[in-house]
């Protein structure tokens, strides 16, 4: 009996740790991967995107250059719920909403001024050493710009 009970218990560990993995694939640390990413000429890049566990919600640190080759630096922590939470240090937003899709799938929307600036749609790879992340947003402009940038997992 006492075998039984140590061989479920083993097997409900392992089931939630797979559980738990699926559902955090996102975390970690990403490197932008520029000769695998497309790019609007001038686009602002993040080349560091960090993942990491906050209590029960995820922040999300971005480090990069913008166009003009200055370093930036944002910082969001929420949930992937669907509801806006502020985000620090994005000229281009105040507040990021990321929705769960399926456990490698993500959209992104940032808004200022109470507008959508850009929205995306981020899709880690099976494998999980990889994510694309696919954006859309507008330029002064108006103009529609499309980014896709492709990060290995660090």
């Amino acid at each position: 009996m006492k075998i039984r009970v140590i061989l479920l218990a083993v097997v409900w560990v392992l089931a939630g740790a797979a559980v738990c993995s699926a559902q955090d694939s996102q975390i970690g640390t990403w490197t932008l991967n520029e000769a695998k990413s497309h790019l609007a000429k001038g686009a602002p890049k993040n080349t560091t995107v960090v993942y990491e566990m906050a209590g029960d919600q995820t922040k999300v640190t971005v480090d990069g250059v913008d166009a003009a080759g200055n370093p930036t630096h944002s910082e969001w922590t929420g949930k992937f719920d669907g509801k806006p939470y502020p985000v620090t240090g994005d000229p281009l937003a105040e507040t990021r909403t990321y929705r769960r899709i399926n456990s490698r799938t993500l959209t992104l929307t940032h808004k200022k001024d109470g507008k959508i600036s850009l929205t995306g749609r981020i899709v880690v790879a099976a494998n999980g050493k990889t994510r694309t992340v696919t954006t859309t947003s507008r330029d002064a402009k108006g103009r529609r710009i499309t980014n896709t940038a492709v990060y290995d997992k660090g």
